[in-house]
């Protein structure tokens, strides 16, 4: 008996390892809008985040009290997960008063605080300005060892959106990655890339704006806000990205 549950806890210790769980950060920016509804510009909305297999993870947003019974998708979710309404971790605050560009993030872990497995996840958004269900959209992206960036089409109440996984690996400590050192990084708005047979540089703000396309190894962000920028950079051998803090 005693051989049969140390053979079980260490498939179960195996098992365990074999499941990438990658650390990071996943950041959503998205500017709001009206859904038509007789309270506008009055509005309720909340993002969370589900798995590619439709189960609620974590509410990353949530602005709204009394009137939170219409968003009905979100209610509905956290309902299924036993815990209707959760806010574990998430932002929150009263019903707005007004539409705004909405910023908030993901740590890659669930309402208990555990690392979730690497693969395919779901944002979902859900505005409402009336006493029914307004608006609601959901987006695929992938979290896992390499960075990405999402700046999908707008939908009706949510544009400008951009979903940014930025995993540990790429993390601003980790200026050089790939053979491709880029420094200093904090940067104050010069940036210079050091790496051989670059094809092509990109850069992203958070919204998912193109800032800068071009071959050059010196970046000059000397015009843009303080905050994080995602460079894509093409190599013949590979495409790697990277975060840029501007001071």
């Amino acid at each position: 008996m005693t051989r049969t549950i140390t053979l079980l806890i260490s498939i179960l210790i195996i098992s365990t390892s074999l499941i990438s769980q990658t650390a990071g950060e996943l950041t959503v920016t998205t500017s709001t809008s009206s859904t038509g509804g007789n309270y506008a510009p009055k509005n309720v909305v909340a993002i969370w985040i589900e798995d590619g297999s439709g189960n609620f993870v974590k509410t990353l947003l949530a602005y709204a009290q009394n009137r939170k019974t219409h968003l009905n998708t979100w209610e509905s979710s956290t309902s299924a997960s036993g815990s209707i309404y959760n806010t574990t971790d998430a932002i929150t605050g009263p019903t707005k008063t007004s539409h705004s560009t909405r910023t908030c993030y993901w740590n890659g872990t669930n309402v208990i605080g555990i690392d979730v497995p690497d693969g395919d996840y779901k944002v979902w958004m859900e505005l409402t300005d009336k006493n029914s269900t307004g608006n609601f959209s959901s987006f695929t992206f992938t979290k896992g060892p390499d960075a990405e960036l999402i700046t999908p089409f707008n939908v009706p109440s949510f544009g400008s959106i951009s979903i940014a996984w930025d995993p540990t690996s790429t993390d601003i400590s980790d200026n050089n990655f790939n053979n491709i050192t880029i420094s200093p990084n904090p940067t104050n708005g010069l940036v210079h890339i050091e790496s051989d047979d670059i094809v092509s540089v990109e850069v992203f703000d958070l919204a998912g704006t193109l800032i800068h396309n071009g071959s050059s190894t010196d970046i000059d962000l000397s015009e843009q806000p303080q905050g994080i920028y995602l460079m894509n950079i093409k190599t013949k051998n590979s495409t790697t990205n990277h975060k840029i803090i501007k001071q």
